[in-house]
């Protein structure tokens, strides 16, 4: 499966991805997106050079040797430098080609998968969290729900809610892969049945300990930019923002430390709003263009880059999600085939704001100040008085 912006929500249990690649084209604009995304959600991954039956036999091996050697030069420079790359055809000849086409190279693949697989971390502790990815009703039984545990654990008898329906219902059974089971956790795969309702209210989602995900209108998150996004980040610039398990419009304001805080270490997913906080016009990276103003004061032109960033996320309407999730703002409106990279920043959210009047409840403990000049001309000097 590929690696997308809708595979977001379940990016705090990747514990290792394939990146699968059409041998015949190498690196697509895509293919790079999910490659970002994997920087940013997991530690491991295999690339798959896919499609190897569309080459010619006698030039086969030249060629997936050289594809080969470009993405390994590819990602010499990503936190997947070194990771195994093994090429298959999963379905040679195309989906027309007759089954006694057995596939090329996916015992390999599969022999490399698991000599990667390793006993991850998993914590049963805290609300119970799963993203929904498919919903149906069984006749007599009640509606499923299957999805991954994203967090914590659930029971049979347990009530779970359904934010989007702002419904409660009691867990009558479970299932993993067919067995039934009494008891699931963070990183289990599980089919949940509960009393009756429509299906198809809830093709996608999240459902979760009751009370225990909140309705958002603006946030507070950290961020840093996806070097591979061309362009400067402007405050006050809309962007598509991925949260909990949605994508949204949302308009954005930076901010950084005061100056003198620039290379202060801060706690992780911490925020004090006891500080003052230094308005920004656009995110400050290295690659920013210094203002007229700091160029004079700065012989050499070069940003002072904080060590932190924020930013103050409004969105265009409310979202559901927990606390210190991942959130990514993208240009989703960019062609595709553009050849640029649509993903402009990743960031954990801090603070959320429940209160449709944030501006007036909330936004009035977030301490943030511009620096203000004003010049003038000077009319007529004038000798002082002899007193």
């Amino acid at each position: 499966a590929m690696l997308t912006l809708n595979s977001l929500p379940g990016a705090q249990i990747i514990d290792l991805m394939m990146l699968v690649i059409d041998v015949t084209k190498g690196m697509q604009t895509q293919s790079a997106e999910c490659l970002v995304i994997g920087q940013i959600a997991c530690q491991k991954m295999v690339v798959v050079l896919n499609k190897i039956d569309l080459l010619p036999e006698g030039k086969r091996q030249g060629a997936i040797e050289k594809m080969t050697k470009k993405m390994q030069k590819t990602l010499e420079n990503t936190k997947f430098c070194g990771c195994p790359i093994v090429a298959v055809a999963a379905k040679p000849g195309g989906p027309e080609a007759p089954e006694s086409e057995n596939p090329l190279g996916v015992s390999e693949l599969i022999e490399v998968l698991k000599s990667q697989a390793y006993l991850p971390s998993r914590d049963p502790s805290g609300p119970f969290l799963m993203a929904v990815d498919h919903c149906f009703s069984i006749k007599g039984q009640g509606t499923v729900m299957t999805g991954t545990i994203l967090s914590g654990s659930v029971s049979l008898g347990d009530n779970v809610e359904i934010p989007a329906l702002k419904v409660t219902k009691k867990v009558k059974s479970m299932q993993m892969f067919h067995t039934p089971v009494t008891y699931a956790m963070q990183g289990d795969r599980v089919g949940i049945c509960v009393t009756q309702f429509d299906p198809k209210l809830l093709e996608r989602g999240l459902i979760c300990t009751p009370e225990s995900l909140h309705t958002i209108h603006a946030a507070i998150i950290s961020l840093k930019k996806i070097q591979y996004f061309r362009g400067a980040l402007h405050t006050k610039a809309k962007f598509h923002i991925t949260v909990g398990h949605e994508t949204v419009m949302g308009r954005v304001m930076f901010f950084s430390p005061a100056p003198a805080d620039f290379n202060e270490e801060i706690p992780e997913n911490g925020f004090d709003f006891e500080k003052d906080y230094l308005y920004q016009e656009e995110y400050l990276s290295k690659d920013s263009n210094p203002s007229e103003e700091k160029k004079g004061n700065d012989q050499a032109g070069e940003v002072q880059v904080p060590r932190h960033q924020w930013a103050l996320l409004e969105f265009e309407k409310p979202v559901t999600c927990p606390k210190l999730c991942l959130v990514i703002g993208s240009k989703l409106d960019t062609d595709i085939h553009a050849n640029t990279c649509r993903l402009a920043f990743h960031g954990v959210l801090l603070q959320g704001m429940e209160d449709k009047n944030y501006t007036e409840t909330f936004l009035p403990k977030l301490k943030v100040y511009k620096l203000k000049h004003k010049e003038g001309q000077v009319e007529r000097v004038r000798r002082p008085f002899n007193v």
